[in-house]
């Protein structure tokens, strides 16, 4: 089967045959339909293996750190060829997968052969996911819809640790993919919305959604668009979706809220924060931790043991599945989002338009069925 696999060396994408996988226990195998590539986190990475060697080190100073003290323990020479050995490995890119379950493992429940999945796979023509970072896709939503799944979610959990009431007022700073999102979905919470970007064509894509938005590009003032929105009063919150080293969006954001407001950073900004900016009016400040409860516990998403919805009720899984419900019923549409199509043998196209000057938004790899080429062997055939 087809992989997209990113060198961290030197930027480049490589479409790679790799072996078709197995659905281990707690695992659904899904044949690939369509992939979203995130402008954000892949361009980040691509951005990083373009890089100089010093431009690598410049953006990852704990890197540099880790590097500094093993060459203490390890010497010049064998720290050299460990970093140059990490540089050299192949990464999986993309987490927004969909597709159509072949194989169901071991101990998974909830889940049949030919069920259409989304699911944070990679960009790939089979995946094997764990059950729990899987979820149905309701049969009114196109796989093309529902590639913006797990991105959703992304917003989604930015927006629940908000905790916006009816009739609040939220500013989104970032109107990218997962800005605009958080635009849709905080007016399907009733709320009142400003976003900012300095991008004029998302700024308009932002009204049509019904947010007040305003381009920052020509000097206009965020600060004060927002006070004037909010009556003066200061804007409820302000979720961070931006990705930029400086730390302006968490400064801006800061002056714009109200006494006691909340700022949920969802996004990757510089983050030197002035005391006296939350000090002075009791703010909050809370990073995202991607798609929700759940991420990055191995139990959870690993091993399949599910949070009990009385004490956790809004999951990894369960916010996937609230995001398909929205797209169902209308009140998100990521229809407007796309902007490329590529089949995934066309994958190095994708990412030079993800890693260039040309205008983007939403880019759909498309998979077509295959047979596949390889199986990966059974373990009972590793040993």
């Amino acid at each position: 089967m087809k992989q997209v696999l990113q060198n961290l060396k030197d930027g480049a994408t490589e479409l790679v045959d790799v072996p078709v996988p197995r659905a281990g226990r707690g695992q659904l195998l899904i044949r690939t339909t369509r992939t979203l590539v995130s402008a954000g986190t892949e361009r980040m990475l691509v951005d990083f293996g373009k890089a100089n060697w010093i431009d690598k080190a410049r953006s990852q100073p704990d890197k540099v750190r880790q590097v500094l003290d093993k060459v203490k323990t390890d010497g010049v020479m064998p720290t050299v060829e460990a970093v140059r050995h990490k540089l050299d490995q192949l990464l999986p890119m993309g987490y927004c997968n969909v597709g159509v379950v072949v194989e169901v493992g071991a101990g998974v429940s909830g889940f049949v052969v030919g069920d259409r999945v989304a699911s944070n796979g990679k960009h790939a023509e089979y995946v094997a996911v764990p059950q729990n970072l899987c979820a149905k896709i309701p049969d009114d939503v196109s796989d093309e819809r529902a590639a913006f799944t797990v991105l959703s979610a992304i917003a989604l959990q930015g927006i629940r640790l908000v905790q916006p009431t009816l009739g609040e007022t939220v500013a989104v700073t970032g109107l990218g993919l997962i800005g605009l999102v958080t635009v849709q979905l905080l007016r399907a919470h009733g709320c009142r919305v400003i976003g900012f970007d300095f991008d004029a064509a998302r700024v308009e894509q932002a009204k049509r959604f019904g947010a007040e938005a305003v381009c920052v590009r020509d000097g206009a003032d965020p600060v004060a668009a927002a006070m004037a929105y909010a009556r003066g009063r200061g804007v409820d919150a302000v979720i961070i979706t931006a990705s930029t080293k400086s730390n302006d969006p968490v400064h801006q954001a800061a002056l714009m809220c109200r006494k006691r407001g909340r700022i949920v950073l969802v996004g990757v900004v510089g983050l030197e924060l002035s005391r006296a900016d939350f000090y002075e009016k009791e703010l909050s400040f809370q990073v995202s931790c991607s798609y929700g409860p759940g991420r990055y516990d191995p139990d959870y998403e690993e091993r399949g043991h599910d949070y009990p919805v009385g004490f956790v009720r809004w999951t990894e899984q369960r916010n996937f599945e609230a995001a398909l419900d929205m797209m169902s019923d209308g009140r998100l549409d990521t229809t407007a989002l796309v902007t490329h199509r590529f089949s995934i043998d066309e994958a190095a196209r994708a990412y030079d338009v993800v890693g260039g000057a040309e205008p983007s938004l939403g880019i759909v790899l498309e998979t077509q069925r295959r047979r596949p080429c390889r199986r990966a062997p059974s373990r009972s055939a590793r040993r």
